[in-house]
């Protein structure tokens, strides 16, 4: 009987050894992934943006443009780009500016207000209301100096982050052929597949988003237009560049965009009106948007886009909000082509149910296909 139990004891151990270990390795790999954030996120960052430029830099390469002035052009426009937003948000916001004053006294009526109330229905004090609001603030004093700091390190990872895209750019055969010689001679084919579908994932998803991006900005502008928000350009362009946190996102920009709409003095039915304008956006996106520009190229389930969007935020903040989607598709498709990986890569990529649920444009596409065939 001993005996027998000391077999059962062994065996389940040796069952659980394996995931132990792999246990253990996820966790030092997001030990890992924190501790060298400061060298792996501007470059995570360049890798991404780098694909986005490679068709661009290969065509120009393509047309006997050196490689080094190919790579310096497609830098170089990224940061035109990045320079006209940047001016574009920062005439929004001196238009707002303008209106701060009207805004400040508003908000503090609203305030005001809000303290009254409080006073009223559960008997605290103004001046108690005062004093914890003040204790809670933080102070100057310590606000200067983590703001310098922050400019510091946000203007550095920039200038590593053009580094390193200029870098992959140019020696992207280099590091191709390298990884290439890391794998034994029957797999590099294999290999081969992987670096270009790893390629095509960020790239696609990137393209994608930019073009979703822009025609929220415009959905989000007209609509913002017509109720008469005041700065409507710049809460589209908030609520567009928010697309890039899935789920949570748009509906932050609209809350945004309400509360600063209140307190510029927006009627009822206008704030009405913003709630309506973010419905009909996000039906129009989900229903036609996202399968017709998005398509299905980033192939994970919404459990794991939410957790990814978490743990990239625990771990490297809100860069790795914006990693988050490219990083874990990427890790989805090395999974799908490594045999003992293959039921992680099932884990987190879609459900196919099987049961025919498409979105507006596939169904339009199919009944257009099924018309064709019995027409022929």
């Amino acid at each position: 009987m001993n005996q027998i139990l000391k077999e059962n004891t062994n065996n389940t151990s040796t069952n659980y050894s394996p995931f132990l270990k792999k246990l253990l390795i996820l966790f030092l790999v997001i030990a890992g992934l924190y501790y060298a954030k400061a060298f792996l996120i501007p470059l995570s960052i360049g890798a991404v943006i780098a694909t986005l430029f490679l068709p661009f830099c290969k065509w120009m390469e393509s047309k006997k443009v050196y490689r080094g002035a190919a790579v310096f052009i497609c830098v170089f426009l990224l940061l035109i780009a990045f320079a006209a937003l940047a001016s574009l948000i920062g005439w929004q916001i001196a238009s707002i500016a303008t209106d701060f004053e009207l805004i400040r006294l508003r908000a503090i009526s609203g305030i005001l207000e809000t303290q009254e109330y409080i006073f009223n229905n559960f008997g605290i004090t103004i001046e108690k209301q005062s004093q914890f609001m003040q204790t809670s603030q933080p102070s100057v004093k310590g606000i200067i100096p983590f703001m310098a700091g922050s400019f510091a390190s946000i203007f550095t990872s920039a200038i590593l982050t053009i580094v390193y895209i200029f870098g992959l750019l140019y020696y992207r055969g280099h590091i191709k052929e390298f990884l290439l010689k890391l794998t034994p001679l029957p797999q590099r084919i294999k290999m081969q597949i992987v670096i270009y579908d790893v390629a095509q994932v960020s790239q696609q998803y990137l393209i994608g988003l930019s073009k979703m991006i822009l025609c929220l900005w415009i959905m989000y502008g007209i609509g913002f237009s017509i109720l008469g928000i005041k700065n409507a350009i710049f809460f589209a362009i908030l609520c567009g560049v928010l697309e890039i946190i899935p789920f949570i996102g748009n509906i932050t920009g609209t809350i945004i965009t309400l509360l600063i709409a209140a307190v510029q003095g927006a009627s009822f039915p206008v704030l009405i009106g913003v709630i309506g304008t973010y419905g009909g956006v996000q039906l129009i996106q989900g229903w036609i948007l996202e399968p017709l520009i998005v398509g299905s190229q980033v192939k994970i389930n919404p459990l794991f886009t939410i957790i990814a969007l978490v743990l990239g935020e625990l771990v490297w903040g809100i860069p790795g909000i914006f990693l988050a989607i490219p990083l874990i598709a990427m890790v989805k498709i090395v999974c799908d082509h490594v045999e003992s990986f293959r039921p992680y890569g099932f884990l987190i990529g879609e459900i196919d149910n099987g049961n025919g649920e498409l979105g507006l444009i596939k169904r339009i596409v199919k009944f257009f296909k099924l018309k064709s065939t019995k027409q022929a």
